[in-house]
């Protein structure tokens, strides 16, 4: 699991959010959000900007180059 896939479910599961929750805000499925926390598709730059957005995290941290 790559550290996207892990951080993107833990930062949602703190935050409270569910998957369902994630997929509305961003306009997409919630089984796209699960693809995108088992790393089984990848979010496109606009979508990775928009979910750090909605974590109030950076995308360096999503991706793993800073650890907080």
């Amino acid at each position: 699991m790559s550290d996207f896939n892990r951080r993107l479910r833990e930062l949602r599961t703190e935050m409270g959010l569910t998957r369902k929750q994630v997929a509305e805000k961003l306009n997409v499925t919630p089984r796209l959000v699960s693809y995108w926390e088992t790393g089984d598709r990848e979010c496109s730059f606009d979508t990775l900007i928009a979910i750090a957005d909605l974590l109030n995290t950076s995308t360096d941290y999503l991706l793993g180059r800073t650890k907080d």
